[in-house]
């Protein structure tokens, strides 16, 4: 686990932000998605799970590397 601390550390920032915001809102997104599918209709609920679930994750790796670009931009022009 710590290798995989080092090594995503390692990465630059935006797509560290990009790959976080991926995740964080794919997982949100496909949990929104799974509870709208249930209280609609049921058998199709794992469809949901994608039709929300993509959307959110693609969303969340543009705002992550918006973020992350910001965030290392930021940071060049207050050390140089």
């Amino acid at each position: 686990m710590a290798r995989a601390g080092r090594t995503l550390r390692g990465l630059p920032r935006p797509l560290l932000f990009s790959m976080v915001g991926a995740v964080t809102l794919g997982l949100v997104g496909a949990t929104v998605g799974l509870a709208v599918g249930l209280k609609v209709y049921a058998p199709t609920a794992w469809a949901a799970v994608f039709e929300v679930g993509i959307p959110a994750t693609v969303l969340g790796a543009a705002i992550g590397a918006v973020v992350g670009g910001l965030m290392h931009g930021v940071h060049r022009a207050h050390h140089h």
